[in-house]
């Protein structure tokens, strides 16, 4: 299955008042592994930034005139995003915007047309009610590293919600061999199998009535959590 983690850095809050995009960022994610390819352009927004914005993202519109407009990056974008699934924090603020812009562009497309987009936001909300969910609460949630994040990135942060969405829905199924060629993976399961070969028969010790007890009102409250999605219950 192939994911794309998108974000975006915009020049105000509003779509609807011509705001644009200035920053866009996507994070490959093939069979639950993140694969090093990314999409990343600083673009050219043809307007001024809003000082709330320039304050989240750091960046002035003097620093992107340089850039590439929207339009000359859109097709190169839609290739990249073509038939995978969208995982976007907050999903109807980045698709509204880059629909905006692939409209503007003069393209019949629409992201949320395209694919199925999950909505990380929303996932997050119904797996931690009542709790603090943007991006920042998160990381801190799941143990996920974002002390680079002086500002917001879009590239930084599309890394952080893949390492996010991972951690939320199970982990990352790879367990790190993915990095590793066809050659060198199997040499290091050639050599973990005869120490695996050699162990002998593990004594198995079952849990008593209170341990079980404590199990399942540990799965009481996962089940709650997670809105009736527990995967030991599952199975």
């Amino acid at each position: 299955m192939r994911q794309i983690v998108l974000d975006t850095e915009t020049t105000g809050l509003e779509v609807g008042q011509g705001h644009r995009i200035i920053e866009i960022g996507c994070v490959e994610i093939v069979n639950r592994r993140v694969t090093g390819r990314v999409f990343h352009r600083y673009l050219n927004p043809e307007r001024d930034i809003d000082e709330g914005a320039q304050a989240v993202h750091g960046l002035s519109h003097a620093e992107l005139r340089s850039e590439p407009k929207f339009a000359e990056v859109a097709a190169e974008f839609c290739e990249f995003i073509a038939d995978a699934e969208l995982v976007i924090h907050n999903a109807p603020f980045d698709v509204g915007f880059v629909n905006a812009e692939l409209e503007r562009a003069g393209l019949d497309a629409r992201i949320d047309l395209q694919g199925r987009v999950l909505d990380t936001l929303t996932l997050a909300r119904r797996m931690h009610p009542g709790q603090r969910n943007g991006l920042d609460a998160l990381c801190k949630r799941y143990s996920v590293d974002d002390s680079r994040r002086e500002f917001h990135g879009a590239l930084l942060d599309a890394h952080l919600l893949a390492e996010v969405y991972l951690a939320m829905t199970g982990g990352q199924a790879n367990l790190g061999l993915g990095a590793q060629t066809d050659g060198e993976s199997a040499q290091a399961v050639a050599a973990i199998r005869p120490t695996m070969a050699a162990r002998r028969a593990l004594t198995v010790r079952h849990a008593d009535s209170a341990e079980l007890a404590a199990h399942e009102r540990v799965l009481t409250l996962i089940d709650k959590a997670s809105g009736g999605a527990t995967v030991w219950r599952a199975s």
